[in-house]
């Protein structure tokens, strides 16, 4: 759940965008280009099944970046050694959602950014915060957040979200895509999961969408 410290930061974050330009009635409309950009905060079912919710997101996919490991299994990045994290590839249409909304989503709902190499019950290196930008403009969105969230006081410990470039990405195997949604009486998804779907549709209804993005 979202505190009123960061209630008050997506406010002023809100009031500080820019307006966006009209477009006369005559032009043509044409489809925005979808982009993407990958994000790390724990075990990806979570993390997957907030952003499968979130309206523009074309789609969200459970998988491993941040390593040197070509082609890394679930047994392999579990070890801790190959230097990938748990991670979801979110590809959304920005005439729909805006990339710094996604960051909101992210740091407020998706996982905790204080927590250095751990989420909730899980512990090492690939379960760190993580974001894996595309672009130069994504690059400087995130920073720029990371900043004003940092210096805004919504949380009591510093933010160790890691910030790099995205070099490669390994799509996760069948069994983890969908996962909180096929299986929502596990404990893990009652316990860790569900609630954070649940704040997303709670704290943000005009982003949320019944409708699951698909993997």
């Amino acid at each position: 759940m979202i505190n009123a410290a960061l209630r008050a930061f997506a406010l002023l974050s809100l009031a500080a965008a820019p307006a966006s330009a009209s477009v006369a009635a005559t032009s043509p409309v044409v489809p925005a280009p979808l982009d993407t950009v990958v994000f790390g905060g724990g075990c990806f079912w979570g993390v997957q099944a907030v952003f499968q919710h979130v309206n523009g997101v074309v789609s969200a996919t459970s998988g491993y970046a941040g390593g040197k490991v070509a082609k890394p299994s679930y047994e392999d990045v579990s070890t801790g050694t190959t230097g990938h994290a748990e991670v979801v590839r979110v590809v959304f249409d920005p005439s729909k959602v805006s990339y710094d909304k996604l960051l909101e989503v992210f740091f407020t709902v998706a996982h905790d950014p204080t927590q250095l190499n751990r989420q909730g019950p899980d512990h090492g290196t690939q379960y760190r915060s993580a974001i894996f930008f595309r672009t130069e403009a994504q690059k400087a969105a995130t920073q720029s957040y990371v900043e004003k969230l940092s210096k805004s006081g919504a949380y009591k410990g510093p933010i160790v979200t890691q910030v790099a470039p995205l070099t490669a990405f390994y799509v996760a195997e069948s069994y983890h895509q969908d996962y909180a949604t096929l299986h929502p009486d596990d404990g893990y998804i009652k316990y860790n999961d569900a609630p954070k779907v649940a704040a997303l549709k709670q704290n943000y209804a005009s982003l949320w969408t019944d409708k699951l993005a698909a993997h």
